[in-house]
């Protein structure tokens, strides 16, 4: 894997309805800062698609970019696994 100076996440797509754009979830576990139990969060990201080869449930990695839209601040840059 290449080093990148910007945040990489890895998540899956959950939507790629739009033109050379994917709805990306990304799952986090953190620990409850009172509670002390650990929850899940979700958060979804749009990230660019130039090829439009990603599909609905592939997982991805994506890489911090400069905004490439009003919503658009990530871009795919590896298809890890894809869907069945």
């Amino acid at each position: 894997m290449a080093e990148y100076k910007n945040k990489t996440l890895i998540g899956e797509v959950v939507s790629n309805k739009m033109d050379k754009t994917v709805v990306v979830a990304v799952h986090r576990r953190i620990k409850h800062p009172l509670y002390n139990k650990t929850v899940s969060k979700v958060s979804r990201f749009k990230a660019h698609d130039e090829k439009n080869e990603c599909a609905q449930g592939d997982t991805v990695r994506v890489v911090e970019t400069r905004p490439l839209s009003k919503d658009k601040r990530f871009e795919v840059i590896e298809i890890i696994e894809k869907a069945r």
